[in-house]
């Protein structure tokens, strides 16, 4: 090799390697709103396997990725003022953890890209046009598919064949109500069995409210996927055994938690999803070019203890069958 070949040699193996460092020191911004607070047991449980997912394609806090995070604690009234704070930092993605967090956003601003999680109707929200084609720039995972509810009716009916009432018990601020209650009709008809709403917001609306409805006879508890459900969890819980309703909860740590049954969309999969858009739109792709991600992986969870304390029998074919039987 002579003179001039070794120095452009040598020039071209320093000017990549400068380019790799200025790679590898390259730090993307990205934000999140989370609808609970950030102690709070399901929340810890999310923000760990969104880190773990961030991880997994090359992303570490601290090194090449710097997160803003904000926490609404249950607070319907902070959604506004949090996406307007973190919009001002212009991150290169937003993390939106409910549909109403996701329509605060894009109130604040069009052009930054929104990845969802934890919503079930984001056509009839407004968040996309379509799930295959988002259309603007938002794109996520979508948490339940509107059937969902049919299943954990015939769920209720089946270990509770007496069950004529269920009362859907969420809170219309902060999950889509409507979307479920409306697919619930169908199903209730076809099972004989009446329909009410139950709307809450705070403890003392839980109280009042299934206190109330447990009045009547052979009634029972469907709990669609909500946060505010998740923040009075235990009370929920609680409740549900005090007056002796079948219930059946959004997640598997209802159950974990002493509820009855749960039938249940893989938590851990969905957040692992949501890492993957997150990488996808830091490495250059439009959130209106990625279609939402649909459930793939249900998961049946049930208490046998919960349910002799209810009376009652599970059958044999949901012991064999569940994904894990708690005792």
């Amino acid at each position: 090799m002579n003179r001039r070949e070794f120095i452009a040699g040598f020039g071209g193996a320093v000017g990549c390697f400068q380019c790799a460092q200025a790679q590898a020191n390259h730090v993307e911004s990205i934000g999140a709103i989370w609808s609970l607070a950030r102690d709070n047991p399901e929340m810890q449980a999310r923000l760990t396997g969104f880190d773990q997912g961030l991880e997994r394609f090359g992303w570490f806090k601290g090194r090449n990725l710097h997160l803003e995070e904000r926490f609404a604690e249950g607070n319907t009234k902070r959604f506004q003022s949090l996406a307007r704070d973190l919009v001002a930092l212009r991150p290169k993605a937003i993390v939106a953890q409910s549909t109403p967090v996701a329509l605060a956003l894009l109130q604040e601003r069009r052009s930054i890209p929104i990845v969802f999680f934890a919503v079930s109707d984001p056509v009839g929200s407004g968040l996309v046009s379509s799930l295959g084609r988002p259309g603007a720039n938002a794109t996520g995972v979508l948490l339940y598919e509107e059937g969902i509810v049919g299943k954990w009716l015939a769920m209720l009916k089946e270990v509770a064949p007496r069950l004529t009432r269920v009362a859907l018990v969420a809170n219309p601020k902060t999950t889509s109500y409507d979307y479920f209650f409306q697919s619930a009709k169908v199903s209730a008809f076809a099972l004989g069995i009446e329909l009410v709403p139950l709307p809450i917001e705070t403890a003392a609306d839980v109280e009042r409210a299934v206190q109330s409805f447990a009045a009547k006879p052979y009634g029972g508890l469907a709990l669609p996927p909500d946060s505010t459900n998740i923040l009075h969890r235990d009370l929920l819980i609680r409740l549900a055994n005090k007056f002796s309703l079948p219930a059946v909860y959004p997640y598997r740590s209802f159950v974990t938690a002493g509820g009855l049954m749960s039938y249940s969309t893989d938590v851990p999969q969905q957040v692992r999803l949501v890492a993957s858009f997150v990488d996808r739109i830091l490495r250059g792709a439009k959130a209106s070019d990625l279609p939402v991600e649909t459930p793939t992986r249900y998961e049946t969870t049930v208490n046998i203890t919960a349910a002799k304390a209810l009376g009652l029998e599970l059958p044999h074919a949901w012991l064999a069958l569940a994904d894990e039987v708690v005792e």
